[in-house]
Order: structure tokens, then sequence, then C-alpha cells
């Protein structure tokens, strides 16, 4: 890939506010030039490349020295964007670190856009968009898990996977063309079987990759959980202990909780957007009313519930219309104080709930939440553990492309099924792989590329 070309530019890398240091970034040919200019200590043109240099940031025009500073240059194309990169680490602080920036737009850089500098690391062959994607991944990840998800792709993993499956396809599409061009070297039942095993053999890795969508999404997104029950059975509770805080107020009074509460929380890998509502009942408090009507929201949105019940007490009917209500969700039951006498019989909960959506628990004393922990790791990530394969995709653009593609090479093998002619059935072989290089950006347009870097940060 030919190196892009483009003015130096020049953001702030580190977040707004007080700290040790903060980093004000350069990348453009002439981006060592632009730095010395404002650096008072070694000549920067003359230093060696991957070095770090002791000096002062000093304002050209008043003589004034504006920070202590310690400035890395790094010369291409061993860097993050294969172009000359200086790094200036100032004392951290908003003022100081502004006045750097200006001084270095004064010189002559540009203000950098949100995402540039890995923008440039893909224009200029140093990336794909998969490892792209995975920098803002790793800068956003919830959990270790989802860290370690993200550090494998900038690896390379899924784009070397990927470049895999497109060789095999392409391999085969030259095959057509030479049948094609020169019918006297091969026959169309050797090529129309060709294509046929490519088809299948690309569309089997494909669903290999797609187990792991959904328990990728939710590592890169987190998982929106809602802890719904009727007043004073241990949803609090509950929340309290699966962020090892006590963050919401436990009482033995009915309807404590008028309000909805939202934390995050890592179980087990899983990031978790817990939401704590108000006990669903009914009430002819105004204040009361609105929780309820905010609780009934949330479980609308969830895509977890985790529905708490009294075992100590009988069934009553808001729990039994919460059990109807959330059937069709993911959900996890939750039959809690079992430190008490149980008043609710396996036979009564059978009709509403399956054995494996049933957990017995006592918040109180720690029983049972263990394996809540568990069987919500195993409920998002079976997917993951039961792949054939290392690689995890984890936004939804790579999923809908992955589904494109497996789209395009169902329609092979039907074509095939159907008896359509070679070059027929090439087109749909073809829009497999062009969308396989979408994930890439091989074959990705433009306003793709320009769209996914704009979710970036500046100085990213």
């Amino acid at each position: 890939m030919p190196k892009y070309v483009a003015e130096t530019i020049a953001a702030i890398s580190t977040p707004p506010g007080e700290g040790a240091i903060s980093i004000v970034r350069l990348s453009g040919d002439d981006a060592v030039e632009l730095a010395n200019t404002v650096f008072k200590g070694k000549d920067l043109t003359k230093v060696p490349t991957h070095t770090i240099n002791y000096g002062h940031i000093v304002d050209p025009q008043t003589k004034r020295t504006i920070d202590e500073v310690m400035v890395s240059v790094m010369r291409a194309p061993k860097t993050f964007t294969r172009e000359d990169v200086v790094e200036i680490n100032t004392h951290g602080g908003i003022v100081a670190t502004n006045r750097v920036l200006q001084l270095l737009i004064a010189a002559g850089a540009r203000p950098a856009e949100p995402g540039e500098f890995t923008k440039r690391a893909f224009l200029n062959g140093r990336i794909d968009l998969t490892e792209a994607e995975s920098v803002m991944d790793i800068i956003r990840a919830k959990t270790d898990r989802a860290a370690q998800v993200a550090v494998d792709q900038l690896g390379g993993n899924l784009r070397q996977l990927i470049g895999n499956l497109r060789q095999d396809i392409v391999n085969v599409l030259a095959q057509v063309e030479v049948n094609i061009d020169y019918p006297e070297y091969d026959t169309d039942q050797m090529t129309v079987q060709a294509m046929g095993d490519c088809a299948r053999d690309a569309s089997k890795r494909i669903d290999g990759l797609l187990q792991t969508a959904q328990g990728g999404k939710i590592l890169r997104e987190g998982l929106a959980t809602a802890i719904v029950g009727r007043p004073n059975v241990g949803k609090s509770s509950l929340l309290n202990y699966l962020l090892h805080e006590d963050k919401a107020i436990v009482t033995d009074v009915a309807g404590t909780t008028r309000d909805v509460l939202e934390e995050y929380v890592n179980v087990r890998g899983v990031p978790l957007r817990l939401v704590d509502t108000a006990g669903i009942h009914d009430t002819n408090d105004k204040v009361e009313k609105i929780g309820v009507e905010r609780s009934r929201k949330a479980l609308t949105a969830a895509d977890l519930v985790l529905l708490v019940l009294d075992a100590s007490e009988p069934l009553t009917d808001e729990d039994r219309e919460l059990l109807t209500e959330t059937k069709a969700k993911k959900r996890i039951v939750v039959l809690n104080k079992q430190d008490l006498k149980s008043a609710i019989t396996p036979s009564e909960l059978a009709q509403y709930v399956e054995p494996s959506e049933l957990i017995s628990t006592s918040i109180l004393t720690a029983i049972g939440v263990d394996e809540l922990e568990g069987r919500i790791a195993k409920l998002f990530f079976g997917g993951i553990e039961n792949s054939q394969t290392n690689v995890v995709v984890t936004n939804a653009r790579q999923i809908g492309l992955l589904r494109q593609a497996q789209t395009s090479l169902q329609a092979v093998l039907d074509g095939i099924d159907a008896g359509m002619p070679v070059d027929l059935i090439q087109i749909d072989l073809t829009g497999a792989w062009d969308k396989l290089g979408e994930i890439t950006g091989e074959a990705a347009p433009d306003e793709l590329i320009t769209t996914l870097f704009t979710q970036f940060c500046v100085g990213k």
C-alpha cells in the first residue's frame, strides 16, 4: 500500500485535567522540524530515532519558557502512523498542555481530527480496519477479558483469518477465469465442484466466527441487565453483593427503592450494566408509580433479566405476572432467602420456569451467588467457549459483513443446485470475497472509513 502523504498534525493525546504528565503528539513529514522550533535542548533534527530528550518548550516570539519537558523522537517507518512522530511529555495540566499545542499549531501543524493518527496508520498500511477497531476496544474495555480479546485482535488474529478466507476464495475465482477464457483446459463440472467446496468450507469457517458474535458484542458494549421483582425480595441486596459495596439502601420496608439505579460491574469477565429497579407492584403512591413505570421500561430494554423471588413467602399474583411477562426474555430466576423456611414448592414454579433458568440463593449469607455469576458467564460466553477458533468478533459492523458474506456463499450453493451457468455463480462468490474485504478495509468504501475513524477520540 502506498504511503499516505498529508500535512503534519498535532493533538493532545491524554485526557484533559490534572495529572502527572500530559502528552502532545505530532505526526507527519515535518513533525521533528516543527517540534524543534519550540524546543530548547538538543537539536531534535540530529538526535537518533526512538530516543527521548530532556529540555524546555519555549515560545519563539516572547522567549518565555512554557514547560520543562521530555521529547520522544521516532522516525518513519517504525512508528504507529509510519510517519515521523514526536511526543512531547509535559507536566499534567490544562494550561501548559494547551499552550504547547497552540505553539505547534502556530509553527505550522494542523489540529488533528478525531482518530486521525489511527486513520493514518490504516492508510499507510500499518494496520487494517479490524486492528483499528481493536484500538478503540482496548480504550473502552470494561473487563480484563474484553481488553485481552481486543489485544488479540490488535495482534492481527482476525485479519489473518479473514485474509486466509479471501485467499482461498480468490484462488477458486482465478480457476473460474481460466475456465471461462480457456474452456479447453478445464470442464464446467470441475469448476463448479471447486466453487461448491470453497463455498461450503468458507461458510463453515464463518459459522465458527459467528458463534462468538454474541459474546464478543457483549464484551465490547456491555450487557443491559435488569434486576426485577416485587418490593422487598432482595433486589438491592443482590445489586450490592455484585458491586461489592452498599450502593443501594436495604431495609425491610417495602418500596425503599423508588427509582432506577444503574451501575457497571464485572461478573466473571461479563461487563454488566446492572439496573436495580423499584419493586413492581400496584400502588397509589405517586412517586412509587413513577418508579414502577421506569422499572417496566428497564425490563423491556434489558438483554438479561434477573427476576428475584422471595422463597420464604408464597407466590403472589405480582410474582406470577412477572414470571409470565419475562418468559420470552433471556432470564435467570433467583429464588432468594433460602436461609428461611421455604414457602414455594417446585411444582408451583414448574409451570413458569425451566429448571435451567432457576438459581436458589440466600444473598444475606452469600449462598448460591457464585453459582449465579457462573450461570451468567456461561449463558453469554457459550459461543466463545465452544468456538473452534480463538478469534472473537466484537462489533456489529464485522458481524453484519460476515452474515452478508455467508448469504453470498449460500447463493453460490443454491446456484449450483439450480444448474446456473458458471459465470453467474461466480458473481456471488466474488460478492462474498468483497464483503470479507470490507471487514479488513481492503474493499471498504471511503465513506465507511471516514465514519469509522470519527468515532475515535482526538489524539488517537
